[in-house]
């Protein structure tokens, strides 16, 4: 039976060191292989093959974009050979064919793009031979893979395709979620150090300084939800902003069933932030800006502990306040696509992972990100308040 990633009780501390012989980069490429081919080995060709959403790709395309961007980057730009196939270059590209298309345009069907990704593999390998490696690029493509991984269970779960055991969200710690911590004023070291692997938007580290605040041991539950809308959480319009009231009527949203369908006590999960934002509101609190949320994740490390503060972190994707953009000093790196492209107001930043997040991904500084009205997402809430 498949099973998902073993729940991670909190957010890895700090970035992972780099892989550095061919041995390790090798092993951790085949390891993350065999967890892709695992997570759909139980669907049919037709399954891999349909949209199950337009939002969404079909199955059949992450697994030959995967191929693509390794034969991109990890033969292509590292060792100088030709692409494998370019006429596929341009399908097999996020931002030149976008989601709503790729169910209507001609991929490469199962069988085709199980073999592109096993000869790619093995030009990989050949691309390795006399060369020493590249520590970076070859972790940045070994967690594309693992960040599809995750995007793929979205659209699973949207078509009910995922494995018996998926979603693995479990209850909570004991203790609801009513318990609030303080966190102190004061200024802490916010981004990626300058070791181990980040992505640009992580970087670079930086000195900010946090007034004082409350936050929630753990992120709110599926039962704490159902009071919010059972109290009118969908219809008092004084809660919620008006580009999140706009949503809501456009898209006749009344409630919520995957949270009404969950255990109580597992967190919320699926949750947009227009949602997220009412929720807060309702409650008498806010969400957590990004400073104040890695301020929390981090504070306990300089106070002889090993983690943040946070309970029940890497369950579900927590929303913050923040819109996306670059720190002070940003520069984009390897492609202004992989982050710079979604700055502005029109993203939110997600925090911490979830239960689909493979720990190596999960970082205290990895910064998510999506439009305020997507559910598809493995997103929940944790709570703040003024200290």
């Amino acid at each position: 039976m498949l099973v998902a990633d073993e729940p991670h009780p909190a957010v890895t501390a700090s970035a992972l060191p780099l892989l550095s012989s061919v041995r390790e980069i090798l092993d951790a490429l085949h390891a993350v292989r065999r967890r892709t081919l695992d997570l759909v080995s139980h669907l049919s060709p037709a399954d891999l093959e349909r949209q199950v959403d337009p939002i969404m790709s079909p199955l059949v395309w992450d697994l030959a974009h995967i191929a693509a961007y390794e034969d991109l980057w990890l033969v292509h730009r590292f060792a100088g050979e030709p692409l494998l196939r370019p006429d596929l270059a341009a399908v097999y590209d996020a931002f030149e064919t976008p989601r709503t298309v790729r169910g209507e345009i001609e991929l490469l069907d199962t069988p085709r793009a199980y073999e592109y990704l096993a000869v790619v593999r093995e030009r990989t390998i050949a691309a390795l031979d006399g060369r020493e490696p590249d520590p970076v690029v070859h972790e940045m493509v070994v967690r594309h893979e693992l960040q599809h991984t995750e995007t793929m269970r979205q659209a699973m779960e949207l078509g009910g395709l995922l494995a018996p055991g998926e979603p693995a969200l479990r209850n909570g710690s004991t203790g609801g979620d009513e318990d609030w911590l303080a966190v102190p004023a004061g200024a802490f070291r916010m981004g990626a150090n300058g070791t181990g692997f980040a992505y640009d938007n992580e970087r670079p580290a930086h000195e900010v300084e946090v007034p004082a605040f409350r936050i929630a041991r753990r992120p709110v539950t599926n039962g704490t939800w159902m009071r919010f809308a059972e109290g009118g959480g969908y219809e008092r319009r004084e809660w919620w902003s008006d580009e999140g009231w706009a949503w809501k009527e456009d898209y006749d949203i009344t409630h919520h069933a995957g949270v009404a369908a969950g255990h109580p006590d597992a967190p919320a999960c699926h949750v947009s932030w227009f949602e997220a934002d009412a929720f807060a509101r309702a409650r008498g609190a806010r969400l957590p800006t990004e400073s104040e949320w890695e301020r929390a994740a981090t504070w306990n490390q300089g106070n002889g502990g090993s983690a943040g503060v946070l309970e029940d972190s890497g369950q579900v994707w927590e929303w913050t306040a923040s819109a996306f953009g670059g720190y002070p000093g940003f520069v984009a790196y390897p492609y202004p696509e992989y982050s710079e492209v979604f700055f502005g107001d029109g993203y939110r930043v997600l925090r911490g992972g979830s239960w689909a997040t493979h720990p190596r991904v999960a970082t205290t500084t990895f910064r998510n990100w999506d439009l305020p009205q997507r559910r598809q997402i493995f997103a929940g809430v944790r709570l703040v308040k003024e200290a």
